[in-house]
């Protein structure tokens, strides 16, 4: 009997991973409450989301063997997480799935996680400027 395959591989892999962070930060970029928490450059910010996304859905343990546990809330602490900013990272996230076009049961699961990681992450109530 084999062994079920992981939600990465499902998805297709590496391939399918890098092409999903590719399609999310120019949404992450150009979105009026996001964009201020991010670099410029946003390059290693990508990277680092390629590895733990790899991690995340299954794959190898990239983001760990790198950079350690990933701690995610300990490590987004210093930004101000609010409600609607998890909203809008939910957002830019499911444009990017449709982009890359993972539907079905896998993109069920995959989002399942987003939006508990996403809420995980709030850290900040929400101010009058950050609604929509």
């Amino acid at each position: 009997m084999t062994e079920p395959k992981s939600l990465y591989e499902r998805i297709g892999g590496a391939d399918t991973i890098a092409r999903l962070v590719a399609a999310f930060y120019p949404r992450v970029q150009a979105h009026p409450l996001l964009a201020p928490l991010f670099p410029e450059d946003i390059t290693p910010v990508m990277e680092k989301q390629r590895l733990f996304l790899t991690q995340f859905f299954g794959g190898p343990p990239l983001y760990s063997q790198k950079h350690g546990h990933p701690m995610l809330r300990a490590r987004h602490l210093p930004f101000p997480i609010t409600p609607s900013r998890a909203q809008a990272w939910l957002s830019c996230m499911a444009e990017a799935l449709d982009e890359v076009g993972i539907t079905g049961p896998e993109r069920e699961e995959m989002w399942g996680r987003l939006v508990i990681t996403a809420h995980h992450m709030i850290n900040t109530k929400e101010e009058a400027h950050d609604k929509e």
